[in-house]
This record gives structure tokens, C-alpha cells and sequence, in this order.
């Protein structure tokens, strides 16, 4: 999701890959084993398939096969990729029966930690940035979210419950020409389609490394109109979202390269 970690190293071999994590408090590695299980299972081919897993060790392991193909983040996503991008996600948000997905946790991230989270971090900002359209967009944000409700865009028209990486980061998407395969499920669970697509449409790596046509990607998508006001609503919360969390982005060296809190600051103004 939208969160400035690693949380595994990897170790490639000939037709498999481990994935050794570094953090497990969360049960990163018990999602990434049932997120590649629950798809070998419903939807295979779509995603590595699960091969052994030591998930009581410290730290804990998961193995898979290995897929090829290349991840969409730093490229210029094409429209044939895009189209690939909507067969595969429309067919996982299929894959899974409802009594399935029902006995699994919700994804590490959803819209109402989103939200508790953006509201947050403003009321408890205290040093103010210095560029003048990061304070604009953060008042505008702030403005926003005073009168917006997650309540008004979470009806049983607007919420479709389908399996998800709740994770926009276009780097988990293999794209080889023909088909896109998923990677990285360490964050998934139970979701619901806006909220997987608000995902994407907003994350930092559509853009910052990368080329990807969001309107064009959304149309690809039989959206009820409750669910396409849900997608806009969440896509406002994750800019939001990714702002704080550039602006707190102060390490060194810096994660993303200079003037992107600048440029998600317009963003934002943007989608408000």
C-alpha cells in the first residue's frame, strides 16, 4: 500500500524464488502464503504457485515458483499492457467464491484504515512545509475532509467484496507481452474492487518512474456509479495519504527523487 518499507529480502534460484522476510509482526508472511494458496487454488497461473513455507520461523520463509515476464513500474504502461492489467485483475476479483473469501482477514490495508489514517496525521501536523503548493494542497485537503464521509461512498452498491493485494504498486505486475501475473501478497486479504482500483489509479508508481493512463485504465472496468464515486473518494484519501508520507520522507538518501511532494501536491489539487 502506501508505505515507505521493505519488508523481505529475496533470493532468486532457477525456477523458484524465497522470499526471507525482514518483518513479520504484522503476519506479513502468513498473508503472502494464503494469498498465493487461495490463487493457486481459485485462479491458477495468475500468480506464483506456493511451493513450502516455514511461517513459525524467525525469520520466516515462503517459497514459489518462479514467473517471468517484466514489472510494469518504470515503463511506459501501453494500452495493450493496460488491457492485460484489467483481464488479470477482473478475473482474480472473480476467482474466489464468497464463502471463501468470507473466511479470510481483511487486507492489511482498507479504505477505513486509509481514512483513520489521513485524519491522523493532519490533526497531529505540527511543522508546516515551506513550499507554497504543498500548503495549498494540504488546506484543500483538510477542507475536503472535513465534509467528507467514508459512510456516504460504503453502501452495498459501491462495495463489491472480491480478493485484493491492497497494494497499488505496479511494480507487483509481470507483464510478458500477452499476459499480466501478480507478485507480492504480503498485504493481501479481503477487499473490495473500488478499493483495489483506487489503489493503483492512485499510487505513487504510476507516475514517479512511470508512464500509466488512469482514465484509460478505470474505463476498462464495468463500474457501477456508486463504485466509481467510491474510487473518487479514495483516490483523494490516498493522495492525501502519499503526502504525508513524502513529507516524511527525509532520510537519506531520499526514497523518491526531488520535487515528487511537490508534485503529488498537485496531484491532490488535482483530483480535488
Amino acid at each position: 500500500m502506501t508505505v515507505l518499507r521493505s519488508t523481505h529480502h529475496v533470493h532468486l534460484a532457477d525456477s523458484a524464488v524465497t522470499k526471507r522476510f525482514t518483518s513479520w509482526g504484522q503476519g506479513e508472511a502468513l498473508r503472502e502464503w494464503r494469498g498465493l494458496t487461495l490463487l493457486h487454488r481459485f485462479a491458477r497461473g495468475i500468480a506464483p504457485a506456493p511451493l513450502t513455507a516455514a511461517l513459525d520461523a524467525e525469520p520466516p520463509e515462503v517459497t514459489m515458483s518462479r514467473i517471468g515476464g517484466t514489472p510494469l513500474r518504470g515503463t511506459v504502461v501501453s494500452r495493450p499492457a493496460l488491457r492485460a492489467l484489467a483481464r488479470t485483475l477482473s478475473a482474480v476479483h472473480r476467482a474466489v467464491p464468497g464463502q471463501a473469501l468470507a473466511a479470510i482477514p481483511t487486507g492489511a490495508w482498507h479504505a477505513r484504515r486509509v481514512d483513520t489514517h489521513v485524519r491522523n496525521r493532519l490533526a497531529n501536523r505540527t511543522d508546516g512545509p515551506s513550499e507554497p503548493v504543498v500548503r495549498e494542497a494540504l488546506a484543500a485537503g483538510e477542507r475536503w475532509l472535513a465534509g467528507a464521509r467514508l459512510e456516504t461512498v460504503s453502501g452495498a452498491d459501491a462495495v463489491h467484496p472480491v480478493f485484493g493485494l491492497t497494494d497499488g504498486n505496479i511494480a507487483n505486475y509481470l507483464y510478458d507481452g500477452d499476459r499480466v501475473r501478480l507478485l507480492d501478497f504480503e498485504d493481501s486479504g479481503r477487499s473490495d474492487r473500488a478499493f483495489e482500483l483506487a489503489e493503483i489509479s492512485s499510487h505513487l508508481s504510476t507516475w514517479v518512474d512511470s508512464t500509466f493512463d488512469v482514465g484509460f485504465f478505470l474505463g476498462l472496468f464495468p463500474l457501477t456509479e456508486a463504485e466509481s464515486a467510491r474510487i473518487e473518494h479514495l483516490r483523494r484519501l490516498n493522495a492525501l495519504l502519499w503526502l504525508g508520507g513524502l513529507l516524511s520522507d527525509t532520510g537519506t538518501p531520499r526514497r523518491n527523487p526531488p520535487g515528487t511532494a511537490e508534485r503529488q501536491a498537485e496531484r491532490l489539487l488535482a483530483l480535488l
